[in-house]
């Protein structure tokens, strides 16, 4: 049984002996696809490895990802990006995760993911994905940017988390050039007009995203990325001042699926903004009771069902004179995040 970690990299000098540190003990080959790093990069790749490979850089990373899978010679490949880590509690279930490759077989593992970190140093979204796969399957990646593995074959979910700390590198609107050009070429499928939708919010292009995310509701597509699109949807509303289709993108995404935590955080926001305060805390308690859905493929951020809630819920009871309910769900905060700046305030606010 042999592992090959597969990577494509491009000016990662900072981040990139931090990721390999905690990976290069797990994988029988490590083999790196350099897109034209103008720093450190490729001198530091070649102290982990001999198999460091150029790729010419063409504005698709399924590209890049797919050259470098074909270089790995392993019986699974595994991949990371550059600012991701292995933390130890995953490294340490590292040995029963390869004796369930080489007794099942499996086609493809799906792995957490956990991303970024909230106030109190715990990830602030979790997701699966795709992170080992068996050689022999022949599975290509799709999508130029925000590029993934349609799962097929023997699928098996297993706890071995990946946490994706970042970096200081500057993407720009990187990501949104890619789409961009992308579009004008070809049309895109709902899961990539769901993010074209996002990169155009991000950068601040309200009304362009607004037309992507409701042509993308419009049509077919998986019913968590339809949800992903309401949350932005809204988003973008807000920031044009129209808070009625705010409300109303948020309440849509209820036609596909149960409702999220982070929707229903999103709504509470929206009427507390308002001094609605009974109606937020109605939205806020609902958030608590939400089931995590990031098995299913949602971007699960774990503190709307906990924290942010009680958090938000300790203020609408104030607001309304009942103090005695704000420091019960005081009580709460601090139970689950002591170190949280605003339970330490509320906690020299209530003594």
């Amino acid at each position: 049984m042999k592992i090959s970690l597969c990577m494509i990299v491009r000016d990662e000098e900072e981040v990139l002996g931090r990721c390999l540190d905690s990976a290069a003990a797990l994988a029988d080959e490590i083999v790196i696809a350099d897109t034209g790093s103008q720093d450190r990069t490729v001198q530091i790749a070649k102290t982990y490895t001999e198999n460091v490979f150029s790729f010419p850089w063409v504005d698709d990373f399924a590209a890049a990802r797919n050259f470098v899978f074909s270089k790995g010679t392993g019986d699974y490949l595994f991949w990371l990006d550059a600012d991701d880590v292995i933390p130890s509690g995953s490294a340490a279930l590292f040995p029963a995760l390869k004796e369930l490759l080489e007794n099942e077989q499996p086609d493809m593992v799906m792995c957490p993911y956990d991303v970024g970190a909230d106030q109190t140093g715990k990830p602030s979204s979790t997701f699966y994905r795709e992170r080992f796969l068996r050689r022999e399957a022949n599975f290509l990646w799709q999508g130029r940017i925000h590029e993934c593995i349609a799962p097929r074959g023997k699928v098996v979910r297993h706890g071995f988390r990946v946490l994706h700390l970042g970096s200081h590198k500057v993407r720009g609107a990187r990501n949104l050039h890619i789409f961009q050009k992308w579009a004008k070429e070809e049309p895109l499928g709902a899961r990539e007009k769901c993010y074209y939708g996002k990169e155009l919010y991000y950068n601040g292009l309200y009304l362009e995203a607004i037309a992507v995310l409701e042509e993308m509701l419009r049509g077919d597509g998986w019913y968590v990325n339809k949800i992903e699109a309401c949350k932005t949807l809204s988003l973008a509303y807000e920031a044009r001042g129209d808070r009625e289709n705010a409300y109303l993108s948020l309440f849509r995404s209820f036609r596909y699926g149960e409702p999220r935590a982070a929707v229903l955080c999103m709504i509470g926001r929206l009427f507390k903004e308002e001094k609605k305060w009974r109606e937020a805390i109605v939205w806020y308690e609902g958030a608590l009771v939400c089931r995590d859905h990031a098995e299913e493929g949602d971007f699960e951020e774990p503190a709307c069902r906990s924290v942010t809630p009680y958090l938000e819920l300790v203020c609408c009871f104030y607001a309304l004179g009942d103090k005695k309910r704000a420091e019960f769900f005081h009580k709460k905060t601090e139970e689950l995040a002591p170190e949280h700046p605003s339970v330490i305030y509320n906690k020299q606010f209530f003594s």
